[in-house]
């Protein structure tokens, strides 16, 4: 256990920082699941729509360091791909 007052306060803000990153984290799975789910389902706009929804929430995620910005293009890419070559019904 630390002893110096500013060592104490870095424990706080730690544990506080992780709980946020891991909400962030498993928020933005969450809509990265619904996403696959929709694909999975074949139907392309409703795909089209989960990841118009989901973007947002990936991109805040590189943006607040949660996830490496690079990470979030690929993953994006890959969903936007495997959405793009959905057949039509």
């Amino acid at each position: 256990m630390a002893n110096i007052a500013s060592a104490r306060k870095r424990i706080r803000q730690t544990e506080r920082r992780t709980a946020r990153n891991t909400a962030r984290k498993s928020r933005m799975r969450t809509f990265i699941k619904k996403v696959e789910h929709a694909i999975a389902s074949g139907n392309k706009e409703e795909a089209l729509t989960a990841l118009k929804i989901a973007q947002p929430e990936m991109q805040r995620a590189a943006s607040k360091g949660v996830v490496h910005k690079n990470t979030i293009a690929r993953k994006l890419s890959r969903l936007s791909g495997r959405i793009k070559n959905l057949v039509t019904v």
